[in-house]
């Protein structure tokens, strides 16, 4: 499998309440195409709500948010679907009743390559084999790994990851991360990971953007942040 074209995602000013308590305060930041991105922070500090501004599940209260050439959110909105960005939730989503095989077709189910890029998302995730099974047959890091082909499917340029191994055991956990840090490394996805753990953020980010109280403090290599 081959990614689209990875697309930058640039952030602007953006703020976002919810019931007039503010969430988000002025936030900016670049991604670059093909780069790695890890929001760092607390619980409560933004990174999940910057997720789903960026995905287009909510919209900001200000601010805009470009993707690609594509202005998606500011002096004009478009919808998630038309975003071309993949998403991984922390509870990884997947839709018991249905097979492996149709939960990662899911999102391409009108496409007429359907059945070539349903195979070659679970071969790349190491799952091919499986495409008959039911997620509740399936260990953790299987299920973790069907939601990562699902989102992965329709070639993304941007791919977007809420806490995805938050719910993997510690061994398995280091082991899955650093196995998708280089896939995505290798297919050249722009991808922006959630995380609450300094040592994954490092891990999976060329950029660590520190947040805290709805601001992103600090923004660099985790090389330069760690020393």
């Amino acid at each position: 499998m081959t990614a689209a074209a990875a697309r930058g995602v640039t952030v602007k000013s953006l703020e976002h309440a919810y019931e007039q308590e503010p969430v988000l305060h002025g936030v900016s930041f670049d991604a670059e195409p093909g780069e790695s991105i890890a929001l760092l922070g607390p619980s409560g500090c933004g990174k999940t709500t910057l997720l789903r501004l960026i995905a287009g599940l909510e919209r900001p209260s200000s601010g805009s948010i470009t993707i690609g050439e594509e202005e998606v959110a500011g002096t004009t909105w478009v919808p998630p679907d038309r975003r071309r960005v993949g998403m991984v939730f922390q509870d990884w989503a997947l839709f018991p009743h249905l097979s492996v095989a149709k939960n990662v077709a899911y999102g391409i189910a009108k496409s007429p390559n359907k059945d070539e890029a349903v195979a070659d998302a679970l071969q790349m995730m190491n799952l091919a084999g499986l495409e008959d099974r039911m997620p509740a047959t399936l260990s953790g890091g299987q299920q973790q790994r069907v939601a990562l082909a699902r989102a992965l499917a329709p070639r993304p340029g941007v791919l977007l990851l809420d806490e995805p191994f938050s719910n993997l055991d510690t061994n398995l956990r280091v082991e899955v991360r650093t196995e998708v840090r280089g896939l995505l490394a290798k297919l050249g996805i722009t991808s922006i990971f959630v995380t609450h753990d300094q040592d994954e953020a490092f891990i999976v980010g060329d950029r660590v953007a520190v947040m805290r109280e709805g601001q992103i403090v600090q923004a660099d290599s985790p090389q330069t942040l760690y020393h």
